[in-house]
């Protein structure tokens, strides 16, 4: 759980790897509005306000966390990654990747949360079985319909972190780039 702490004068937090100045910002302020406001970052939703709906969804230090909810303050000098800051339009992140290639996707209003609380699922257990899939993906309200796309993508995802960091490793993968 993150706790507000009191501060005065500009707050500076670390959205995506970079630093960020945050200039009036009260501390009981909510992340979300910051991020989308201050820094113009589209990709966490409101969606109910109170933490329940999971559109909200950013990661604190690699953890999911509701930026509807959160003050500000709690994100003081913390690493904050939104889903723009998973990869880009060229260089789509595994865990984006796989959501388009299961098309996991109808309304999209829910995916923001859905694709961050996948990314943390797999940086801690990078072969989810489907149980656990379900159990990571709880909190994320999806009214769509698309349960068990959303599930295929994470399965996926695994899939393509797994291969990549099988290439990775390879020491034959390592030895043919050298020499190219």
């Amino acid at each position: 759980m993150l706790h507000s702490a009191s501060f005065a004068g500009p707050l500076t937090l670390g959205v995506n790897g970079t630093t960020r100045t945050i200039e009036g910002a009260t501390p009981d302020t909510p992340l979300l509005y910051i991020l989308r406001n201050d820094c113009e970052l589209n990709g966490p939703k409101y969606g109910c306000g109170l933490g329940q709906c999971g559109a909200c969804t950013v990661l604190v230090d690699g953890q999911p966390t509701r930026s509807c909810v959160v003050p500000v303050a709690a994100a003081r000098e913390r690493e904050v990654t939104t889903l723009e800051g998973l990869g880009t339009l060229d260089a789509l992140h595994p865990v984006q990747r796989a959501f388009i290639d299961e098309q996991a996707a109808q309304c999209g209003y829910c995916l923001n949360g859905m694709i961050m609380s996948a990314t943390a699922l797999l940086a801690r257990n990078p072969s989810p079985d489907e149980d656990a899939i379900r159990d990571a993906l709880r909190f994320n309200l999806c009214r769509c319909g698309t349960h068990l796309e959303i599930v295929r993508a994470v399965k996926r995802a695994a899939l393509y972190l797994r291969q990549a960091d099988k290439i990775e490793h390879d020491p034959e993968h390592e030895q043919g780039s050298e020499a190219q």
